[in-house]
């Protein structure tokens, strides 16, 4: 509670401001220097939200050498949508974000109008206010994002969510995770097969990639 109470100290506020430029580019709001104090509570028991770096997202995605067009983009604990317009600069069939907190998805909602209007086209993104852990993943080609949203409970629950669902339906799968506190959970599946990663991120798929 003393860390909330620092954390909540103007000086503090501005150090959270992060990656601004990337805001004021696109004129979103996507950082978290002004996340009320209930998210802000919400993820000091369970991860704190911060908006991924636009050059690191390029590089995690430029690591998958992929046909972008046969995928469909889910970012697991997707808040302000950061992520979600960073994966409209690349062709994905559909791009969803799952977002736990109301305030941070309908500050995600109104990114992506705001994002749209600004690349003058309507992107094909869209966010969703759930529980991660009860999210039916589509059953179809995914790629699969984290930035470590999730307490290592929910995390386990959501990777074995997934589990199921490729085992309902066989399909290529690349799980991409960024800050990959709990990567041991993902690296202990022999269904998943590490392609890439440094110390700020791993990528894992479920099959081999086709052509």
């Amino acid at each position: 509670m003393r860390e909330f109470l620092r954390d909540s100290l103007p000086d503090r506020k501005r150090e959270r401001f992060g990656d601004a430029d990337y805001d004021w580019d696109y004129r979103v709001d996507t950082t978290s220097a002004n996340v009320g104090w209930r998210a802000r509570l919400i993820g000091f028991f369970n991860s704190a939200y911060q908006p991924i770096e636009a050059e690191i997202f390029r590089e995690m995605m430029n690591r998958l050498a992929i046909d972008f067009s046969r995928f469909t983009f889910i970012d697991i604990g997707s808040g302000k949508g950061r992520a979600l317009l960073l994966a409209s600069e690349y062709p994905f069939r559909r791009i969803i974000g799952v977002e736990l907190l109301p305030d941070l998805n309908r500050i995600a909602q109104e990114n992506i109008r705001a994002y749209s209007a600004s690349q003058g086209r309507e992107v094909p993104a869209e966010s969703v206010c759930g529980d991660a852990t009860n999210f039916s993943f589509p059953d179809e080609p995914l790629v699969v994002y984290f930035f470590h949203p999730l307490t290592e409970a929910g995390f386990r629950q959501v990777i074995a969510n997934l589990q199921a669902s490729l085992a309902a339906q066989p399909r290529e799968i690349h799980l991409v995770y960024a800050n990959p506190i709990f990567e041991l959970i993902v690296a202990a599946d022999k269904k998943f097969s590490k392609t890439a990663g440094t110390h700020l991120y791993a990528i894992y798929e479920t099959l081999p990639r086709t052509t």
